[in-house]
């Protein structure tokens, strides 16, 4: 844990970070906002700043090429009090071998479960990957991790010092009014977020439900979508106040996604007074949590879910939003932060 200060200059190392639209990068663009806020100084370090090629299969995410030189004259300039590394990528893995070669400490998060996105793009096994990325982690200090049961499950996988660390939405733009008037028949189902093969959209588009289909969001299947399902309503990718309405005019929030760590846009929808609809993994199971037939369902028969979360309370979706801040998600992440000195005291102890 960091020692009380009026001030800390904190490092974030990110192989995800803008213009790419995601749940990595709006967590961390919102958690360095509020630390700057709170007196940090706080320097995001992203693919922005390197050469870079697009990844195969997701030319939206752009991989940086040999960033190690520049990355280390950019740590060594920032002179940083505390080192995160957000994510397992060519910055991430220029950033860990930079403080392992200086014997210095830093900290960690699983953001993605790239073990089964890889599985689900190429066929590669899960178990490799995820005994490279347990390695990955271990040189670390401490993981962190965004709810409990994504923190049981890679505690069984042989990960170590786990941290808790939750998440937030902002409550002043994601608000019950206004409500988007889609001009379909109801009810209305909607799907936000990346159209990509890892979201699992036609598990939503399959379902035999009452009413109209909305999905908002881009990414590489979205052609392939539109083209294999005419009758659905696709808006493309909606920001602020445009995407607030969207989830607010829905009756239900679908989300099949069966890989995510988390999934911002369930505090989002819930924020808008729009209940949700999953199946029974981390993420739905840990944001509905004891709350779930009040604010949402849970069911491996995603239309049973749907269907029950027609008679959700859309007041109770709202509060139960506003348990997550994003300051109480800056506040847990700043107290798992260990000094860059850390580990070089204690080899030397």
């Amino acid at each position: 844990m960091m020692p009380q200060s009026p001030c800390h200059r904190i490092l974030i190392v990110t192989d995800a970070w803008r213009p790419q639209v995601n749940g990595v990068v709006r967590t961390l663009t919102a958690v360095t906002e509020e630390l700057r806020a709170m007196g940090h100084v706080v320097e995001v370090v992203g693919p922005d700043r390197f050469r870079t090629v697009p990844c195969p299969s997701y030319p939206e995410i752009a991989l940086s090429v040999l960033p190690g030189r520049r990355l280390v004259r950019i740590v060594e300039a920032f002179r940083p009090d505390a080192l995160h590394i957000a994510t397992e990528g060519p910055l991430g893995l220029a950033a860990r071998r930079w403080a392992r070669r200086n014997g210095v400490a830093f900290t960690t998060a699983f953001h993605t479960k790239f073990a089964e996105y890889l599985h689900a793009r190429t066929g590669i096994p899960a178990r490799p990957v995820y005994a490279w990325m347990r390695r990955f982690h271990a040189a670390g200090q401490g993981v962190m991790v965004a709810t409990a049961s994504l923190r049981a499950e890679l505690a069984t996988r042989g990960f170590r010092h786990i941290r808790a660390w939750s998440r937030g939405v902002d409550l002043s733009l994601f608000h019950p009014e206004p409500r988007e008037d889609w001009g379909v028949k109801s009810p209305v189902f909607i799907y936000v977020g990346r159209v990509a093969v890892e979201k699992n959209i036609g598990a939503f588009l399959d379902l035999d439900l009452p009413g109209s289909k909305v999905v908002v969001g881009g990414g590489p299947q979205l052609a392939a979508l539109r083209k294999a399902y005419p009758e659905v309503l696709f808006t493309g990718p909606r920001h602020g106040p445009a995407l607030a309405r969207a989830y607010a005019g829905a009756d239900v929030f679908v989300f099949p996604s069966l890989t995510d760590t988390f999934g911002l846009v369930l505090l989002e929808a819930l924020a808008c007074g729009t209940p949700v609809a999953a199946f029974p993994v981390t993420g739905p199971m840990d944001v509905l949590g004891d709350a779930e037939g009040c604010i949402g369902a849970v069911n491996t028969d995603l239309r049973t879910a749907a269907l029950a979360a027609l008679d959700a309370d859309r007041e109770a979706c709202r509060r139960h939003a506003e348990r997550y801040t994003w300051r109480a998600c800056a506040e847990a992440f700043l107290s798992h932060l260990v000094p860059l000195t850390t580990h070089r005291q204690t080899e030397k102890a």
